[in-house]
């Protein structure tokens, strides 16, 4: 199991932090800031989940006029830390 610990950009979070489980599936995430009712459920919904399932629903989400949200965000933290391997 990897633990990862991301900063997020253009967002509400001020940190996101998961697991990615020897088989690539998102474990205990965790997001500090940002909507929390929202983030918490979404993270209820997403336990256990493959991180490329994940990535294809949530890449490049946008929240109000942004054009990022905390799950693109998070999106681009499942990204970097499969790219530092």
């Amino acid at each position: 199991m990897r633990h990862v610990e991301y900063s997020p950009h253009g967002v509400c979070a001020k940190k996101i932090t998961f697991d990615i489980t020897d088989d690539n599936k998102l474990t205990n995430l965790r997001f500090y800031g940002g909507c929390k009712g929202n983030l918490s459920a979404i993270a209820k919904v997403i336990e256990g989940y493959p991180i490329n399932k994940i990535i294809t629903l949530l890449d490049g989400n946008p929240c109000g006029l942004r054009d990022t949200s905390c799950t693109d965000q998070l999106v681009k933290a499942i990204k970097e830390s499969q790219s530092s391997k």
